[in-house]
């Protein structure tokens, strides 16, 4: 009885972990990113609520940046991840 209850409890705890929400703010926009100046004039049309797309750009310290943009049900953009990349010098 007592293994029934820790497996539960154990399965419930895992069941959490796996669940992804993104409805908070997300990250602030950085000179480059998409949303910098504000949500874009267009609104993406083709691509369902939920997917995600990359951008990849130079901030305004010459750092090679990758932000992961997810689009809301509304079609406004949120930045889930970003990611500095190393710089690289004469093609390492």
């Amino acid at each position: 009885m007592k293994a029934a209850i820790i497996g539960l409890v154990g399965t419930l705890v895992l069941a959490g972990c796996n669940t992804v929400s993104y409805s908070g703010p997300g990250l602030e926009p950085i000179p480059g990113s998409i949303t910098y100046s504000g949500q874009p004039r267009t609104k993406l049309t083709k691509s369902p609520p939920g997917s995600a797309f990359p951008h990849d750009f130079i901030d305004q310290y010459g750092r090679q940046v990758e932000e992961t943009y997810i689009i809301q049900p509304d079609r406004s953009l949120i930045i889930a991840h970003r990611q500095y990349k190393p710089i690289r010098f004469f093609g390492d």
